[in-house]
């Protein structure tokens, strides 16, 4: 163990701050081997020159999104696992991962990226709506799914992010009829689309793109979606 420490202090640690290099992967790669808070000090500063990489990385797509969205901020989630209520007691996650917030109370919706060997992934949509938001689209959807129904399953949307996924209820939520012949979408209580990715897709030089692109063809979903939140069922403001 020693003596791969003294060789990740070495790694090579990419300046290039559009490309997730190899070598950030082969860092994360050995963090799973090596989950323990010995091996994590003796490469912390390795370990921090690659983390450093990957915040450039979020920041440079982040201005990439600017460009079709309103982003009001970036987060970059910490690599250290919150254990106290986790049979799973290693200390590290194994990916890096960070979001995207979009701007004021009119804008809905949020994106995630997800690094890491052999499981990266974007994802967007609707992770958790509050109780409010949840009950507003499962009405409008018990009213009239059609719009919702055209977006998701339009040809070059699917292309990209696949059918909606998520969480939902067994049967019908209460006070919906579970014989409704959209009960299929009011039984969700998440509303999240994800788009993998290969290794080798991430490594490209042309990945930041690949995501942007990704992120830029779910804006008629956050359209629409934004639209619902933001009315009432007669499409009447609740924001003026």
């Amino acid at each position: 163990m020693a003596n791969f420490s003294l060789k990740i202090t070495h790694h090579r640690c990419t300046v290039n701050n559009t490309i997730i290099s190899k070598e950030t992967f082969g860092i994360l790669k050995e963090l799973a081997k090596n989950n323990n808070k010995e091996w994590f000090e003796k490469n912390k500063p390795a370990f921090k020159k690659h983390e450093a990489s990957v915040k450039s990385f979020f920041a440079a797509l982040q201005e990439h999104m600017e460009v079709h969205d309103d982003i009001e901020k970036m987060k970059m989630f910490r690599i250290y696992r919150d254990v106290r209520f986790s049979k799973d007691k290693t200390p590290y996650k194994t990916h890096f991962a960070g979001s995207f917030s979009r701007l004021g109370a009119r804008l809905r919706g949020g994106y995630y990226l997800q690094l890491k060997p052999g499981g990266s992934f974007a994802a967007t949509g609707f992770w958790e709506p509050h109780k409010d938001d949840l009950f507003r689209i499962r009405k409008e959807l018990e009213m009239d799914a059609s719009d919702f129904r055209n977006v998701i399953n339009e040809k070059s949307f699917k292309q990209i992010w696949g059918d909606l996924v998520g969480d939902g209820v067994k049967t019908a939520p209460k006070g919906f009829d579970k014989e409704h012949p959209n009960i299929d979408l009011i039984k969700r209580k998440q509303f999240i689309f994800v788009r993998n990715f290969s290794d080798g897709q991430v490594h490209s030089k042309d990945f930041i793109k690949e995501v942007d692109k990704s992120f830029k063809a779910i804006r008629p979903y956050f359209d629409l979606m934004s639209d619902i939140l933001s009315t009432n069922l007669n499409g009447e403001s609740l924001l003026d």
